[in-house]
């Protein structure tokens, strides 16, 4: 078999899955196209703002992609092809697509408040609180380290951060188009996409290379490169989102839509050899030089591919906000994990052509992997692999990008809800609060701008002093414990509501079994080596476990409660 044919099998499953397992879900959420969404009775202007389907696919995609599901396949590799494949075919479909549809469903239940607020209302205010420091801690080790590794391209790939300016600068011009000059979404989309190609020439072109034009050193240019990152992701966390984030995202989903689409004819066109083998061993030295175990690494390494946590904020801190109908909810959350699939099968396909002793020393570097696997194949469409490596680098770090402003605005979102006081009661019913009665201290501290500076700049003292990196290894094994705890979330969710709990159920201690097995494991493997890091990961650990404990307890109250006969009642869902 060939790469090719191994790529459009994955294609058809794909394809099946979605309109199979995605219409069962459907089924069990009662997804309804009547029922008002939050973007139509909240709208604001600013963050509820009803979206067509096809913009907001484009700005979910770009915000969960990211380099994600080219890196973690492509580090599994070192095992083989074939326990990254079967984890990315199962856990796309049965784990992570229905963890990112199910979290966009609640959300949007429950007027477009984040996952946090469904766990106060399920889990009580302790198990909010819980969540909610959890999540703010990973989404501050994703800005401060994407924030290293895109200002470290901006200095050696100058090219990357010509367009990537380009790319910002363009988004509230197609805004202006769109809203203040009335075009239709057809006619600026046939004028601005095009110009997203080009910026790519233009940054080939012109390199905004600041070591050659200021002559500074390597070392001051990513200081100023990270100050230009905290003055853009300050501004992306607080504009409104139809004036930079929505515009860019749908955007740059057609540079990934060109990667996708260059990956998948140069494939089918090259017809790759597979020269990996399918199977290493249960141990193989990976990346980092170390010898690792498959289990728990594979479902650790293979995250956004397969399954992880951070889309559970986004699909319930900026895309349930925008959702203009209950249709788009599995199109936008089931479908924009599918699409993440198909390109971690692309990655994963890429690799396997390269010669073994290529691959062991290109796949440190998965970016750079698979833009050199894929502009290979490229040269059988007549396209030179020079241009080819540079356009897919360029498309990897402009969603790095579209990843960063997006974890920095639902950073802003979760400290925010922090500082507010209990908004349920015991019955699951909202608390109003009164506005004018809220103290000056948490007016302040909840102030969108103060919590956009303090994500922003806590991030930014992470990646100056290298912090951040060092965390690296804990954040994928805690990205993967938010998943666990959003499927606990959940699986309370359909109890409550007398539905089919034990599809959520299943995938929520599986991804608790691998995801503690890995922080405990990264602490076992630092101890003694990084205080950093040990610490990081007892504090993950801890929080984790108390909000599992929690959340069982609360399973096996109402489980012994259907045995009795008895139906305790939430208002898990609001009007």
């Amino acid at each position: 078999m060939t790469g090719s044919v191994l790529f459009c099998i994955c294609l058809a499953y794909f394809v099946v899955a979605y309109y199979v397992y995605g219409g069962f879900l459907s089924r069990v959420f009662k997804v309804d196209p009547q029922r008002p969404t939050p973007a139509e009775t909240n709208f604001d202007g600013v963050d509820y703002v009803p979206t067509p389907a096809v913009v907001l696919f484009g700005h979910h995609f770009a915000s969960i992609a990211g380099p994600g599901p080219i890196v973690g396949p492509i580090m599994a590799a070192y095992f083989g092809f074939l326990p990254a494949l079967i984890w990315i075919l199962v856990g796309c479909v049965f784990v992570g697509a229905f963890h990112d549809f199910a979290a966009l469903v609640m959300s949007v239940r429950n007027k477009g408040r984040s996952i946090s607020f469904i766990m106060e209302k399920l889990m009580g205010f302790t198990g909010r609180q819980l969540f909610l420091g959890f999540c703010l801690a990973c989404l501050i080790l994703v800005v401060g380290i994407f924030s290293i590794l895109i200002a470290g391209m901006f200095v050696s790939l100058p090219e990357v951060a010509s367009a990537s300016i380009l790319f910002i600068l363009m988004a509230p011009v197609f805004a202006f188009c769109t809203m203040k000059l009335g075009w239709r979404l057809s006619r600026a989309s046939l004028i601005f996409v095009p110009l997203v190609f080009v910026t790519v020439l233009v940054g080939i072109e012109f390199k905004l290379d600041l070591i050659a034009l200021f002559g500074i050193t390597a070392s001051e240019a990513n200081m100023v490169w990270l100050g230009v990152l905290a003055l853009y992701i300050f501004a992306a966390s607080v504009v409104p989102v139809q004036w930079l984030l929505q515009p860019r995202d749908y955007l740059n989903s057609y540079l990934l839509y060109g990667m996708l689409a260059l990956g998948f004819v140069a494939i089918l066109v090259y017809n790759p050899e597979i020269k990996m083998e399918a199977f290493v061993g249960w141990n193989a030295v990976t990346a980092d030089g170390n010898m690792t175990n498959l289990i728990p690494a594979l479902f650790i390494f293979v995250a956004c591919g397969a399954c992880s946590g951070f889309h559970s904020l986004v699909a319930s801190g900026t895309t349930s906000k925008q959702i203009r109908s209950e249709k788009d909810m599995l199109k936008v959350g089931y479908g924009g994990m599918i699409m993440e699939g198909v390109l971690g099968v692309m990655a994963l396909v890429a690799v396997m052509a390269l010669d073994p002793a290529v691959f062991k020393e290109v796949g440190k570097n998965q970016p750079l992997a698979f833009a050199t696997a894929i502009a290979s194949f490229s040269t059988a469409l007549g396209i030179s692999e020079e241009f080819a490596r540079t356009f897919l680098s360029l498309a990897i770090a402009a969603f790095m990008m579209t990843s960063l402003d997006t974890a920095t605005r639902l950073g802003r979102f979760l400290l925010q809800e922090i500082f507010l006081p209990r908004t349920i009661d015991k019955a699951g019913n909202e608390i109003r609060t009164d506005v004018n009665a809220v103290p000056a201290w948490r007016a302040f501290v909840t102030n969108p701008y103060f919590a956009a500076v303090f994500v922003v700049g806590v991030s930014i003292m992470l990646a100056l002093t290298g912090s951040a990196a060092s965390i690296w290894p804990i954040f994928g094994a805690s990205n993967q414990l938010m998943a666990a705890l959003a499927f606990l979330a959940i699986t309370i969710y359909l109890l409550v509501k007398g539905s089919k709990w034990y599809i959520a159920f299943v995938p929520m201690i599986f991804m608790m079994v691998m995801s503690l097995w890995g922080i405990v494991q990264v602490i076992g493997q630092q101890w003694g080596k990084s205080t950093v890091l040990v610490t990081a990961g007892i504090f993950l650990l801890v929080m984790a476990v108390m909000m599992i404990a929690l959340g069982l307890s609360i399973i096996f109250h109402y489980l012994k409660a259907h045995m009795r006969g008895q139906t305790p009642h939430i208002e898990v869902e609001q009007a």
